[in-house]
């Protein structure tokens, strides 16, 4: 069978099961294409000896009987993960070789499910970025190009690396991480399906740390039953986490295909009035709403009047947070040490932060340390607090009388890689549409909706109530029936 890396997790399963082709067959597939596509700089470690031993042991569990959900598949996990025995370097200098010796809960989670690994993603530094240029090991390349230019793009970021191989054909899923918009906004930029469960849904036990109270794990597929096997597989409590959810995980894959009709869609029409918003946005979002009424959805507005805020509050509490996270990199315990013959222990932290965190990592950690000195805490940090609560407020108000919330992902297509790097606020604007639900802590996803007027993928943005990924999943399955898009970028 040809072009086995372009299945989806569905029919890939119905085939191994089948016995039409063979995990391993199946995982050499994507490990040629990672190797043809290397130029995309998608992974910063490859696993592929490793896969293929797994692919085998995968085909012996389906002779004897012993397959798991998800077995065979071949997958990619972003590198702020730990994996056992297996480098992650969270894209920094900082951890270049630091090996861990436990696996994180969630990559643990899609392991003993089946899921062959066939490396670590490339990610900006420590997941902090829009655009995956920030990385030490280099920028990663969205594998989708303007109609009638060969002009780079982004992949969007942090998890650029994941969205990129996913959309490549690389793999047929991928772990990321959305921190205000980290899975959600790549996944607009590369034309994937990105999930972020609700907080708390995943374990962030052995996930490198940014900003404690927002990091949470997802997962980018080319299809929403896709992601919706996966999070079967990913969510579900964890002893080792202490704001992991003591929550039953839902059946998700059948049930996400259930039709929409009845359910009340939410528009929040303050937040259309935004500028900056490009017109194929807006026309998207119009377009996406006339679907979902044709299929039985009663359209509502809603207002989120402090979503305004969102931006300016996330970068005073997420900066805060990795202030406190990243002081642990000071080169005594693990990671990277800078030294020199009779330096004094101060000399040895600054030297070895200054050689091991990049530009970006460094304006976060001292916008962090700023809001939280003793002058300015509760003028900016305690203020953020409570700018986060009434957003979070706004939502419960929405929820009161819609089912789920739908707005963009971003507000423009992919840009150039060497666009907007002159002005860092300009490139946090990307986060717009996407910071308001991870402040709140909700459940919140990405699904191809359109193409711009040049050929790139359009994303639209799902919201549901906390811990209701279901309803989400149904939202979105309906855009991608009356979308219908053939996401296959350009030369894959």
């Amino acid at each position: 069978m040809t072009d086995l890396h372009k299945l989806n997790i569905s029919t890939a399963l119905e085939g191994l099961k089948s016995k039409k082709f063979s995990c391993v067959e199946l995982t050499k597939a994507h490990i040629e294409q990672c190797v043809k596509h290397k130029d995309l700089n998608a992974f910063i470690t490859d696993t592929h000896e490793q896969a293929l031993l797994d692919a085998k042991k995968s085909d012996e569990a389906y002779a004897n009987g012993s397959a798991c959900r998800l077995q065979g598949i071949p997958v990619a996990v972003k590198d702020l993960f730990c994996t056992k025995g297996v480098r992650t370097t969270s894209g920094s200098k900082m951890l270049e070789n630091f090996v861990p010796v436990y696996e994180s809960t969630v990559s643990q989670k899609i392991k003993d499910c089946g899921t062959i690994s066939l490396g670590k993603t490339n990610m900006d530094e420590f997941a902090m970025g829009s655009a995956n240029i920030t990385s030490y090991y280099g920028s990663v390349q969205n594998p989708w190009k303007a109609i009638g230019s060969n002009d780079i793009l982004v992949p969007g970021g942090s998890s650029g690396g994941s969205a990129a191989a996913v959309s490549s054909y690389l793999c047929m899923a991928a772990l990321g991480s959305d921190t205000g918009g980290s899975v959600r906004q790549p996944a607009a930029f590369a034309g994937n399906v990105g999930v972020k469960p609700t907080y708390g849904r995943c374990s962030r036990y052995g996930m490198v740390a940014f900003s404690s109270s927002l990091d949470q794990a997802g997962i980018f597929t080319r299809s929403v039953q896709d992601s919706a096997l996966m999070l079967e597989c990913m969510m579900g409590f964890d002893p080792k986490d202490s704001t992991s959810v003591q929550k039953e995980v839902p059946e998700l894959r059948e049930s996400c295909l259930k039709p929409i009709k009845g359910m009340k869609i939410g528009v929040p029409v303050d937040i259309m009035e935004y500028e900056g918003i490009g017109s194929e946005i807006i026309t998207m979002w119009k377009n996406t709403l006339s679907q979902l009424k044709d299929q039985g959805a009663e359209i509502i507005n809603v207002k989120l009047p402090h979503s305004k805020y969102a931006l300016a509050t996330y970068y005073v509490i997420a900066p805060a947070e990795a202030s406190t996270n990243l002081s642990r990199y000071d080169g005594v315990r693990f990671g990277l040490r800078e030294e020199k013959d009779g330096m004094s222990l101060d000399e040895m932290y600054e030297l070895t932060r200054v050689s091991g965190f990049g530009a970006e990592v460094k304006r976060r950690i001292m916008i962090g340390t700023y809001v939280l000195s003793s002058g300015f805490i509760d003028a900016y940090y305690t203020k953020a607090q409570k700018i986060r609560r009434k957003i979070s407020n706004d939502f419960e108000t929405a929820f009161a009388s819609v089912d789920a919330i739908v707005l963009p992902s971003a507000p423009t297509p992919a840009f150039g890689l060497n666009e907007k790097q002159d002005n860092p606020v300009t490139m946090y604007l990307n986060d717009i549409f996407t910071i308001p639900a991870s402040l709140a802590g909700l459940p919140a996803m990405s699904v191809p909706a359109a193409f711009s007027s040049n050929g790139l993928p359009l994303g639209m943005q799902i919201i549901s109530k906390a811990f209701d990924e279901l309803t989400m999943l149904r939202v979105a399955r309906a855009i991608e029936q009356a979308s219908a898009l053939n996401l296959c970028p350009r030369g894959f």
